[in-house]
């Protein structure tokens, strides 16, 4: 059972089971200035929108709202977990879907990116305008997500 998640976001996706995700309206991914004024987000985290290009040089860590958009934008999949370290076989999915992280398979948008995000009940995947919410890395539906949303980052990228 699917619940909401289950829904028919993207027709056209081989994948037709709740591994799609959220679908989130896309607000765009231009390139802010450093101190410039961001936008206000539709979501938080966000999972799209404005941000200055800062990237991901490790994982494991909190991202800050411009990492996590950069990651996005460039196709990479944005694990977040609550605890102060990944829950038992996360890191092992990561590395099946996509390899062991890297910055330069980051900066190619190839990366499933772990990242600490205190409060965070469960495990929350994040894609360019898409999240999935899971109690425990061993439901399916999160490395479907991974596996259907990575490499597919802003359009035009």
């Amino acid at each position: 059972s699917g619940g909401l998640l289950a829904g028919n976001d993207n027709p056209g996706v081989a994948d037709q089971g709740a591994s799609v995700g959220v679908k989130y309206r896309d607000q765009g991914h231009a390139h802010l200035a450093p101190g410039s004024l961001h936008p206000v987000y539709d979501t938080n985290p966000p999972t799209s929108g404005a941000h200055v290009p800062v990237p991901v040089l490790r994982d494991e860590t909190q991202l800050s709202n411009d990492q996590l958009l950069q990651a996005l934008e460039t196709g990479n999949v944005v694990i977040m977990y609550g605890t102060p370290t990944p829950p038992a076989g996360l890191k092992q999915l990561a590395t099946q879907v996509a390899g062991p992280f890297s910055p330069a398979l980051a900066a190619a948008g190839q990366a499933v990116i772990l990242a600490h995000r205190p409060g965070q009940p469960g495990l929350l995947g994040l894609a360019w305008t898409r999240a999935i919410r899971v109690d425990s890395v061993n439901d399916p539906r999160l490395r479907g997500f991974a596996q259907l949303w990575l490499g597919k980052g802003a359009p035009g990228q």
